[in-house]
């Protein structure tokens, strides 16, 4: 689920349990400025004590503000349905809106979409999802709850997964296997709302009740996602720490891969790919022999990943991408985002001085306008075997990343160019990269 994307410690308390391990689905920013907002999703009161600490650091917000509209979780939408409907079946009354408490310490008002009788002991009430400025696949999703009581005697509230949410096949996300995607928090504002609600009927908050929880299109939107990567088959997951999505949280995306990680490990792969984005990592399935759940798009969180992969005792690790992202880490820098540090092509041009160029290209390159232009120079020149140095530069400072624990991981790099040639590659083991037969630095065949 590139999925509200969790990093650990994740939503909820610091290292929080492993049930909030899953995380939002994101989509790119050009669909999500397609995207228009539906009538009847959720707005929030203004109650709200600035002082209170966050649930988790997912909450923070890791960008400048700018006006950016904060939405809500899949978890908060359920949790508000699930009030409607238990209210509805109780009072015999359709609900219009619902106010539900948030683990971010306040309240939030929910439009309710939908509110239907299934039959006389069953009602299905529905929340639009409100991202806000998010780029999240699952705004503008409908999630609904149907509602009934309990016939079997238990106690609280059972939930159940209907049409649209996933199932959990393998273990690592922190929901046992076969369970419906509904993360430890979502479950606790459900039961809740839902023990509020009977509460104000005049119920003991124990009442048993019984909710599914569905999302029409579900199925399709989770292809938008990593689902199946982790194991979550036929929908989304219901998901949230603090009831809120912050925009563009860069918290929640590095959390998103280290889930990733946990995922393979826990399902026993010893080597992972940590790509730099799609593209490269689509250039090195080409090359390497490893199952699907062995890739993790670990974007410009590299650094971090690598010290995931040694925490959960991963054997080896890939680094995969092109010139821009690799030699920044190639200069120890392993958080890679372009606010953060540019291309240097000073650096560059020196390495290119240690392969024998002359001082008229260096000062060419040291002049490059981007990574891309720096790479024509030095392919032009037939200086080649600068990529591979790149690539040994960024094993060398993997290691000292990881310091004390250099040892416990194999740390390879692969090089590639925009259209898939493999420029370069270097690894910290002896024996190279097990690439697959037939492979080698140069263009890449189908």
């Amino acid at each position: 689920m590139r999925m509200e994307q969790v990093e650990f410690p994740i939503r909820g308390e610091p290292f929080g349990s492993a049930q909030d391990r899953l995380v939002e689905p994101r989509t790119s920013r050009k669909r999500f400025r397609r995207k228009c907002l539906k009538n009847g999703t959720a707005q929030m009161t203004q109650q709200h004590n600035n002082q209170e600490r966050p649930e988790s650091d997912y909450s923070r917000q890791t960008v400048k503000r700018r006006g950016l509209r904060t939405g809500y979780t899949t978890g908060s939408c359920a949790a508000a349905a699930a009030k409607a409907a238990t209210l509805a079946l109780l009072t015999g009354q359709p609900v219009k809106e619902v106010t539900i408490h948030l683990p971010a310490g306040r309240d939030a008002t929910f439009a309710v979409h939908r509110c239907e009788w299934v039959d006389d002991d069953r009602v299905m009430c529905s929340v639009i999802k409100d991202g806000g400025d998010d780029p999240d696949v699952t705004h503008g999703a409908e999630i609904c709850v149907t509602v009934s009581r309990d016939t079997t005697g238990q106690t609280g509230l059972r939930i159940t997964g209907g049409p649209g949410v996933g199932t959990v096949t393998r273990p690592g996300t922190g929901i046992e296997v076969g369970e419906p995607a509904v993360t430890r928090v979502p479950r606790r504002m459900m039961a809740e709302s839902v023990s509020e609600a009977a509460q104000s009927q005049g119920l003991d908050p124990n009442t048993g009740f019984v909710a599914q929880i569905s999302v029409p299109e579900g199925e399709e939107i989770a292809k938008k996602t990593t689902n199946a990567r982790l194991g979550v088959l036929g929908g989304i997951s219901i998901l949230g720490s603090t009831g809120v999505v912050q925009p563009f949280s860069t918290a929640a995306w590095r959390a998103s891969v280290h889930l990733a990680i946990d995922v393979a490990a826990t399902n026993g792969l010893s080597h992972l790919v940590l790509s730099t984005g799609t593209r490269s990592e689509e250039f090195a399935r080409r090359h390497l022999d490893l199952p699907d759940m062995a890739y993790v798009e670990a974007g410009i969180f590299s650094g971090p990943s690598l010290k995931r992969c040694v925490m959960r005792k991963v054997k080896r690790a890939t680094h995969v991408g092109m010139v821009g992202k690799l030699s920044k880490m190639a200069m120890g820098y392993f958080v890679t985002h372009v606010a953060g540090n540019k291309v240097d092509t000073t650096f560059l041009a020196s390495l290119a001085a240690q392969c024998g160029a002359s001082p008229e290209v260096q000062e060419e390159m040291r002049q490059a306008s981007s990574a891309r232009h720096f790479q024509e120079i030095a392919q032009a020149n037939n200086l080649l075997s600068v990529f591979p140095l790149m690539c040994q530069l960024v094993c060398e400072e993997s290691r000292k990343l990881l310091g004390n624990d250099a040892d416990s991981l194999i740390i390879d790099t692969m090089c590639f160019d925009f259209d898939g040639t493999l420029l370069g590659h270097a690894s910290t083991s002896p024996d190279g990269i097990p690439l697959v037969a037939g492979s080698a630095t140069g263009r890449l065949h189908g």
